[in-house]
């Protein structure tokens, strides 16, 4: 188990924190954490306010994550919290026999994936996963578990080290500081479980996770 940033290669922009924390209300956050149209493809309050398909957002990413785990050219996939499966079609145009499959809690996601990706989608839940013990080389979950409540959080975590055979790697909510608590208090708009990397590393430990873990900081 490592913290490691595999992330360092999506692109950052600056997040307008203070704008969005004056605007956003309960009711943003409620509708946000259907996930559904509101959440993918509505106003940028409910959620990213359209979301499509760019190759600078996972190309140098998933490069990074097969060379990272040394993937064979076969290597089996599984993304965890998959939305419209952009990740996976990076890896699919990067590893053309590779095993991919994703999951999401998002019927809305999965039924406007990419048309050539929705053969290796499927609506289903984190924190039960229907896949066979070590099924995979590798099962990424990005920004994912912590959008459960406590106990559901540690569950989904504890799928993530199930079905993997090998390498996993899931990124989650949390702080290092104060002041980047408060930032995340602003910004955050459909996480349930957030907290500071030290209890989140007493967690993966609680539930055995075994797996490389990095950190979304609201910055």
């Amino acid at each position: 188990m490592a913290e490691i940033n595999l992330m360092d290669q999506y692109p950052r922009s600056p997040r307008p924190i203070e704008e969005r924390a004056r605007l956003i209300t309960d009711e943003h956050r409620r509708v946000a954490r259907q996930f559904g149209e509101e959440f993918f493809d509505g106003d940028r309050l409910y959620g990213y306010g359209g979301y499509s398909y760019h190759p600078r957002f996972w190309q140098a990413t998933v490069e990074r994550l097969r060379d990272h785990y040394a993937l064979r050219d076969d290597a089996s996939i599984l993304d965890v919290g998959c939305g419209k499966g952009f990740m996976l079609y990076d890896f699919k145009q990067l590893m053309p026999s590779a095993n991919i499959v994703g999951v999401d809690v998002s019927e809305y996601a999965i039924d406007n994936a990419m048309e050539e990706m929705k053969p290796f989608l499927e609506v289903g839940d984190a924190k039960e996963l229907p896949y066979d013990d070590g099924s995979f080389d590798l099962v990424i979950s990005i920004n994912t578990a912590h959008n459960l409540p406590l106990g559901k959080c540690k569950q989904a975590i504890s799928e993530v080290e199930r079905v993997s055979r090998g390498g996993s790697f899931i990124v989650i909510d949390a702080w290092r500081t104060e002041e980047e608590h408060e930032r995340m208090l602003k910004w955050n708009l459909t996480a349930l479980t957030y907290m500071h990397v030290d209890d989140w590393k007493k967690l993966f430990e609680e539930v055995g996770y075994t797996g490389d873990y990095y950190w979304f900081i609201a910055e």
